[in-house]
């Protein structure tokens, strides 16, 4: 057969979806979690269920081969064919695909692809902040192609790998092509308007190529893109886009790319969406890169596991570097190596040619709820080795949980690190992240350090005139990232910084800040309608277009007589308006203040370099109780109370006093398993860790309530009255 082009063609509609013997039709990306894993309780469905359809042969040549392509079954899946097992895969997040060729025919046969996303022990991930959705979230294809034709079979990849190696001094690349067929035949590759016929070895072919004068793929500035296109004379073709640069992560200067500094500073991002789950539309993606690219984002990391294609295309095209990861989290299982190392294997198969790809993430916060033993650093060992036999030309990383020890042999595997730290949220002060890294930074001044999440819950309809640590304010969150952007700036050695999330995802363990089932810590909402004042901060930070917000907007109400104005703006001047009249010209570098009196309903307007921003405000008698979580009331100090007995226990001693006491010990940890389970699954796995066991047991068990942020003073009051009847 001649002439025949490579034909996709996708299987949108007509499926019978079959969940517990109910029978519904349904159209794909589909999830079944889509409500159910987004409003808290834990209880969303974990299970197997059927996507069936009847399917007969395309009008294709009789000697077509077909493959059925399945983008994304989470978790794992079976496909059927008229009852019989074809295929099995093992993982949620990568592509496979199955052979179909020459059990199509004229008639209608059934194509049933069985899903499931329940629990076990050796398919990642297990245990994680963020719910596991279920179902064919992504598309699902068949893809028609000559007998002759490049390798369908290997790992969902493409069939054609490009590798281009940058020359800084001489402006120039070497880009070596690779491609994989089946059947015999010479494969004809171009690159740059060049072209060459190589005569493939078993299977492989490889073609070299110089391009002088390259254009470089520069990040953001210049995300220039090249394509290498491989053709056989069967008439099957696979092309693929592909960038030239060169980075190198250096302990002392951090990320350089093509030569030059080129500090890494954005955000991570989960895959979901408020009411579709990952079931994301070309649309929804493009809205997050859209949304992204108005941050001024220059690197994502894409968590926790493997992205849509669609997705890394559009880093790509956009200039994103991006850390890219399994999902192997939080909890070792002794179970899933295998399992590790196949999605490992997968994920760099399906996306090597994606110039936006800096490093291969070999985990995320691993020791968590794991110790650090032989068993969890071979498994990483081999990662790491697997990582650098298929790919010569990228690092591997990690993200390491606040509470591993700096000087733990697991630091030692992969190429550069991260850390997780949420100083001055879950736990301590702000100014601790500061310390750890300066701590790090002086004791291993070869190693390069990165700061892989950091982030803090804001439900935008909580406000504060004083925003504090665990309010779940939106003013809180925004003061936290102040902090945190001007400790970043301040030390240009870290590799990359990543925001912890770009948006608000579903964690269906969680229950807090006003919301089930979210994590809230996003700069943008759920459904991406809501900006937090935080996003603003960054976008002034990092987006080089002119920009001006006033934070407080849905702060309508308010009690305070004399209220701040706080306004972000990359301009070096904003003057603020009260009521069309100008009060006050203030120059500073991206946070601009003012002091306001209030009387009645105020249009406030700040205005910077020909721009402008307005909102309205009201002086109320009394705060609004909408605004906030939980009224609190003020702590007694135990100390001054006349019927304080020192000889027994209360809430001023220590976690690790308490704990070491077998009567105050489980008054406590009744208290810390209750408290953690309102933060999710992983909080409840993870508050056993001898790490954060150490970094809780040296805080008083008072300073843990008032972080908790939820704890009324009755309540602190009957607590300690308990502890004052343990004797010491």
């Amino acid at each position: 057969m001649s002439d025949l082009k490579r034909t996709i063609v996708p299987l949108k509609d007509g499926w019978t979806f079959v969940k517990e013997g109910e029978e519904s039709a349904v159209c794909l990306p589909h999830t079944w979690n889509a409500k159910d894993g987004q409003d808290g309780g834990n209880d969303y469905y974990r299970g197997t269920c059927r996507y069936v359809q009847k399917l007969k042969r395309p009008e294709v040549p009789e000697d077509a081969c077909i493959f059925l392509e399945i983008a994304g079954a989470a978790m794992s899946a079976r496909v059927f064919w008229d009852g019989e097992l074809l295929a099995s895969h093992r993982g949620g997040y990568s592509a496979f695909r199955v052979d179909l060729t020459g059990r199509l025919s004229g008639e209608e046969r059934e194509l049933c692809i069985e899903v499931d996303n329940s629990d076990n022990t050796d398919v990642y991930p297990q245990k994680a902040d963020f719910t596991f959705y279920g179902g064919l979230y992504r598309e699902v294809s068949l893809i028609v192609v000559p007998a002759v034709h490049f390798d369908l079979s290997y790992c969902g990849a493409p069939g054609i790998k490009v590798t281009p190696v940058v020359d800084l001094a001489e402006k120039k690349a070497v880009v070596t092509v690779e491609t994989w067929q089946v059947g015999e035949g010479d494969v004809t590759v171009s690159v740059d308007g060049q072209s060459k016929t190589v005569t493939p070895e078993n299977g492989c072919g490889s073609a070299e190529f110089t391009i002088e004068k390259v254009h470089l793929w520069d990040g953001v500035d210049d995300p220039y893109l090249y394509t290498a296109r491989a053709s056989l004379a069967s008439g099957d073709e696979v092309c693929a886009r592909f960038g030239c640069r060169a980075f190198e992560i250096d302990p002392q200067r951090g990320f350089l790319l093509n030569g030059r500094n080129y500090p890494l500073r954005g955000v991570s991002r989960h895959q979901d969406c408020r009411g579709v789950g990952p079931a994301l539309a070309p649309e929804h993606h493009r809205r997050d890169m859209e949304l992204i690219l108005e941050i001024g984002a220059n690197t994502l990391r894409l968590a926790h596991y493997q992205h849509a294609q669609e997705f890394y295309d559009l880093c790509d095209e956009n200039g994103i570097i991006v850390w890219a990861e399994i999902p192997y989290i939080t909890m070792h299982m002794k179970d899933g190596r295998e399992n590790t190392l196949t999605q490992m294997e997968e994920l760099i198969a399906q996306c090597y040619n994606h110039p936006s790809i800096v490093v291969w993430g070999l985990s995320n916060e691993i020791t968590a709820a794991s110790p650090v033993n032989d068993d969890l650093l071979e498994n990483h060992r081999l990662l790491n080795e697997l990582c650098h036999k298929m790919d010569k030309t990228r690092l591997t990383t990690m993200a390491n949980v606040f509470m591993l020890e700096t000087d733990s042999p697991i630091l030692d595997i992969p190429d550069v690190n991260s850390y997780n730290l949420y100083f001055g949220w879950y736990l301590g002060e702000l100014s601790q992240n500061d310390e750890f890294f300066d701590e790090f930074h002086r004791k291993y001044p070869d190693r390069p350090i990165g700061f892989s999440e950091y982030g803090a819950h804001a439900n935008p309809q909580f406000q504060s005139p004083a925003p504090e640590k665990n309010d779940y304010t939106e003013g809180y969150q925004a003061l936290y990232h102040e902090h945190m952007l001007a400790m970043i700036e301040a030390r240009p050695w870290l590799w990359a910084t990543h925001v912890w999330n770009m948006f608000d995802f579903a964690a269906d363990g969680r229950d807090e800040g006003g919301k089930h089932g979210e994590n809230q810590k996003g700069l943008v909402t759920f459904d991406r309608q809501t900006k937090k004042d935080a996003f603003y901060l960054y976008k002034a930070a990092w987006n080089k277009a002119p920009m001006v917000h006033i934070c407080g907007r849905r702060y309508a109400e308010r009690p305070e007589a004399v209220t701040e104005i706080k306004v972000y703006s990359n301009a070096e001047a904003v003057t603020l308006y009260v009521d069309g009249v100008p009060v006050e010209t203030k120059q500073a570098a991206r946070i601009f203040r003012f002091d306001v009196p209030i009387n009645g309903v105020h249009t406030i307007e700040a205005r910077a370099g020909g721009l402008s921003d307005t909102i309205e405000v009201r002086r109320s008698d009394e705060m609004n109780k909408d605004y906030v979580f939980v009224k609190k009331q003020d702590v007694v100090n135990w100390f001054d109370q006349d019927d304080f007995d020192p000889d027994c226990f209360s809430v001023s001693d220590t976690l690790a006093e308490l704990q070491a006491n077998p009567k105050a010990g489980a008054v406590v940890n009744e208290l810390m398993a209750k408290a953690a389970a309102s933060r999710g699954d992983v909080a409840s796995a993870v508050k056993d860790n001898p790490g954060l066991q150490r970094m809780m047991g040296r805080m008083t068990l008072i300073g843990l309530l008032k972080q908790a942020g939820n704890v009324d003073g009755e309540s602190v009051k009957q607590l300690n009255r308990i502890l004052q009847g343990i004797r010491k």
